[in-house]
């Protein structure tokens, strides 16, 4: 069976240029226009997909087959082409036979030539086949307009979804143009209006929390760009401009008016004993008034001097991804949980921005983990906004998982997030052992982020850093009554 794509090649018809009119059709729809005045950074990233449509459409020719009665109408052609003039026209009558048979427009137009000229000449068989690639490049080219229109409505379907989740999110999750660039990617999967709008929930709770989006951008920002020195650097000499004495001044030559206090005349000095005279000799002084001794020898040379400087270089790394614990014990529901997923989705967005991974876990009785930066990211930020807090505090169980975790090449540079009120049983030596040889030999960090002030010392030691953001009532009062 040949495809629509073959059928192209054979008949000379550019299925390229059919495919570009579809693809400017589609970005030139009127509901796209709208969106895109309001969101031009989505319209960057969807541009970004044109490649991937274009061989889509490209693909469905080459797989969707061509009619059988058309496919024996090219056939036929191809065979009458390579006929000479006595062989076309003995083929003749069978060729009209079988236009006739499989109901091709060209049969009556064939007809009437054939009636018209009873004797085949040259010039009829070329007018002849002319005019029948003329018709079937019409039967092919309407297929294929048929078949790339139904593409088009389906694609516009898929766009003005996804357009609608990004352009919802937008607000939430889009900092920059690689962020929007990122939410496209991660729009790709198929939601409803209602599994999103979870986002769009805690995306509203976090606009009334600034301060804990004020925390989240400088956790974010916590670990500044690593310079490591190169090692056997190139040295070079450098030249210095320094001023010193020509000579040594020994001899007085006179009394002039200057601040040097190391030649200063008696009298001068007498009068700082004085304190009605005290201020006049500071205001001598700034006006460079005061008496002082003019010694000989007291001029100056430029005097060139070398030293040698070592340039070092640096390789700045980038930032490296999140691993967010979040505590889903008991303690931690209500204002808590609320607090605790919008300062994931903030860290998410801070990711999506800085092109970073954000990856989470769940612990309490077992450790649930979700990577919201990966190609399923909104559904999995939608499964994650969708957990119940519930259960024990096993916070250790969590550092085992994140130490397992940082062991793999992809999260070397990662960054630990602890989300906890830190009520919790103290941890076994093996796990703090295990977190400070992290800190130490792997330069991981680990962040502590505290929503009660009854945390245990001793769990949050172990921290490189600790950011407070305390959920009790007073604390909550103190934030609402200074906003």
């Amino acid at each position: 069976m040949l495809s629509l794509a073959a059928l192209d090649a054979i008949l000379g018809i550019s299925e390229g240029q059919l495919i570009e009119d579809i693809i400017i059709a589609l970005l030139a729809a009127p509901q796209l226009a709208v969106f895109f005045e309001k969101f031009p950074r989505l319209k960057n990233a969807l541009t970004r997909d044109v490649p991937r449509w274009r061989d889509m459409l490209k693909t469905r020719l080459q797989q969707t087959h061509a009619p059988p009665h058309l496919i024996k109408e090219v056939q036929e052609y191809q065979a009458c082409q390579k006929l000479p003039e006595t062989a076309f026209s003995a083929r003749l009558p069978t060729t009209l036979a079988l236009l006739q048979d499989v109901e091709s427009p060209f049969t009556v137009q064939a007809q009437q030539l054939v009636a018209a000229n009873p004797h085949v000449t040259p010039a009829l068989q070329t007018l002849f086949l002319q005019r029948w690639r003329l018709s079937l490049i019409v039967q092919v080219s309407t297929l294929n307009q048929q078949l790339l229109e139904n593409e088009r409505e389906q694609l516009l379907a898929e766009v003005q979804q996804r357009l609608a989740m990004s352009g919802q999110l937008e607000p939430v999750l889009v900092e920059n143009d690689n962020a929007a660039g990122r939410l496209w990617d991660l729009s790709a999967g198929q939601l409803s209006r209602g599994d999103y709008q979870l986002i769009v929930k805690y995306g509203e709770f976090l606009q009334h929390q600034p301060e804990l989006q004020k925390l989240a951008e400088q956790l974010g920002r916590s670990r500044e760009a690593k310079a490591v020195p190169k090692k056997d650097a190139p040295t070079e000499t450098w030249r210095q401009l320094v001023r010193e004495p020509a000579t040594t001044p020994e001899q007085v030559d006179g009394l002039q008016h200057s601040d040097d206090i190391l030649r200063l005349l008696p009298p001068e000095l007498a009068t700082l004993g004085i304190s009605e005279l005290e201020f006049e000799f500071y205001r001598r002084l700034a006006e460079k008034q005061l008496l002082t001794y003019r010694l000989h020898g007291d001029a100056w040379r430029e005097k060139v001097t070398e030293r040698p400087v070592v340039h070092q270089d640096f390789d700045e790394q980038p930032r490296g991804p999140f691993i967010v614990c979040v505590d889903t014990s008991g303690s931690m529901g209500g204002f808590n949980e609320q607090c605790a997923k919008a300062f994931c989705l903030a860290l998410l967005r801070i990711a999506l921005a800085d092109n970073r991974r954000c990856y989470i876990m769940l612990f309490s009785s077992e450790v649930v983990r979700y990577e919201l930066s990966g190609r399923d990211g909104i559904e999995q930020a939608i499964r994650f906004l969708s957990q119940r807090f519930r259960g024990g505090t096993d916070i250790a169980s969590c550092l085992r998982a994140v130490a397992e975790k940082m062991q793999s090449e992809a999260w070397r540079d990662a960054d630990a997030v602890v989300i906890s009120d830190f009520i919790a049983q103290r941890l076994p030596e093996e796990v703090i052992g295990q977190t400070k040889t992290l800190q130490r030999q792997h330069d991981h960090r680990f962040h502590a982020v505290a929503m009660s002030a009854h945390g245990k010392p001793g769990i949050l030691r172990i921290f490189d850093h600790i950011w407070r953001f305390d959920t009790g009532m007073r604390s909550r009062l103190l934030r609402r009554w200074k906003r």
